[in-house]
C-alpha cells in the first residue's frame, strides 16, 4: 500500500525556508528541484544594464570579503564576515579558506586577516594604469616650485583616492602615501570635484550624504556645505583648512583632459604654520594652474 503522505526538504537561508525536494504521495509522481549550496542562496542578482549571463555573481562575493576588513575591522570571523557581506557564515568560511589558499588571507583557525599579498590588487593599478605615469614630472615640478607636497587624487565613490605623489625630501615620510582613501567632503581635492559635478548629480549627492565631523572646523551642516561648493564651482579652485585634521590646509586645482573632460585634481596639502590662507594661495594656486594646463595636452 503506498504512503499517500507529502514530504518535503527545504534548505534554510536568512530569508527562510526554501524548499529544494519535494515527494507527493505517490512515489511513482516524485518530483525533485535542484540542489541550492549556500553560495547560490547567497549570490547577489546582476545589477541593472547588464546581462545576468555576464554577471559572475561569486566574483563580487569574493570582492566583498576582502572589502568586509578596515580600520575598525582588521580581524573577522566567518560569521562577522558574514554580517558585513550579506552572506550565510558558511559561504563566508568558503570565500575566506579559497582567499586564505590563494594567500590573500591568514587565519589562526578562528579568525581572518588580510596578508600583504592583498597589495599586489592595488600595485597592479599603478603598474598598469597610464595617468599616475604621466603626471610624475609635472608633480615634481609643482613640489620644486612650492616646497610642498604634491598629489595626483581621483574620486572613488564618497572619497578621494591619491594614486600619485611628488615632494621634497624632507617631507615625503609625512602627508598621505599612495592609495590613501579620505572622505571627499574634508578635502580641497575632493569637494572641487564635488562642486564641478552637475547640478543633477550634485543635488543627489547632498540629498543622500550625511556629513562626517572631524575637527571643530569641519563643514557638519548641508547648508554652509552647499554654500561653500558653490563657492569652489564659482572660482575654479578650493581650499580647505584643518577639516580633517588640525594644523593642516589643502589647494586643489582641477585636472581636465584635451576634451576638458574632468579626470581628478592636482592638489597640495601643508601645514598651517604661520602663513596666512591669502599668502598660501597667492605662493601655490599660480603654480597648480600653470602645471594642470600644461599637462591637459598630454591626457
Amino acid at each position: 500500500m503506498l504512503d499517500n503522505r507529502a514530504y518535503a526538504f527545504v534548505y534554510r537561508t536568512k530569508a527562510g525556508f526554501i524548499p529544494i525536494a519535494t515527494f507527493g504521495g505517490n512515489a511513482r509522481h516524485a518530483c525533485t528541484l535542484p540542489l541550492m549550496s549556500s553560495e547560490t542562496a547567497d549570490l547577489s542578482p546582476a545589477p541593472a544594464g547588464l546581462d545576468k549571463r555576464d554577471w559572475i555573481a561569486g566574483l563580487e562575493r569574493g570582492v566583498s570579503i576582502i572589502e568586509a576588513f578596515d580600520d575598525a575591522h582588521p580581524r573577522l570571523t566567518a560569521s562577522q564576515a558574514g554580517e558585513r557581506t550579506g552572506m550565510t557564515r558558511t559561504a563566508a568560511r568558503r570565500y575566506l579558506l579559497t582567499l586564505q589558499h590563494m594567500g590573500y588571507v591568514a587565519s589562526d583557525g578562528k579568525l581572518f586577516w588580510l596578508t600583504p599579498r592583498v597589495l599586489r590588487l592595488g600595485q597592479s593599478y599603478l603598474d598598469s594604469a597610464r595617468l599616475p605615469r604621466i603626471v610624475q614630472p609635472f608633480l615634481q615640478r609643482v613640489a620644486a616650485g612650492t616646497h610642498e607636497i604634491a598629489y595626483l587624487s581621483v574620486m572613488d565613490g564618497d572619497e578621494v583616492v591619491y594614486i600619485a605623489r611628488n615632494g621634497p625630501n624632507r617631507s615625503m615620510s609625512t602627508g598621505y602615501v599612495l592609495g590613501a582613501r579620505v572622505p571627499a567632503q574634508v578635502t580641497a581635492a575632493g569637494m572641487l570635484m564635488l562642486a564641478l559635478r552637475g547640478e543633477a548629480e550634485l543635488s543627489e549627492w547632498l540629498a543622500t550624504r550625511q556629513l562626517q565631523v572631524f575637527t571643530s572646523y569641519t563643514i557638519g551642516s548641508m547648508e554652509r556645505m552647499k554654500l561653500e561648493l558653490a563657492r569652489i564651482r564659482a572660482q575654479g579652485w578650493a581650499l580647505s583648512e584643518q577639516q580633517l585634521d588640525l594644523n593642516s590646509r589643502g589647494i586643489a586645482v582641477p585636472l581636465r583632459d584635451r576634451h576638458g573632460t574632468l579626470v581628478g585634481a592636482l592638489n597640495i596639502t601643508m601645514p598651517m604654520g604661520h602663513e596666512s590662507s591669502e599668502d598660501a594661495v597667492a605662493r601655490v594656486l599660480p603654480v597648480l594652474r600653470e602645471t594642470a594646463q600644461a599637462m591637459r595636452n598630454l591626457i
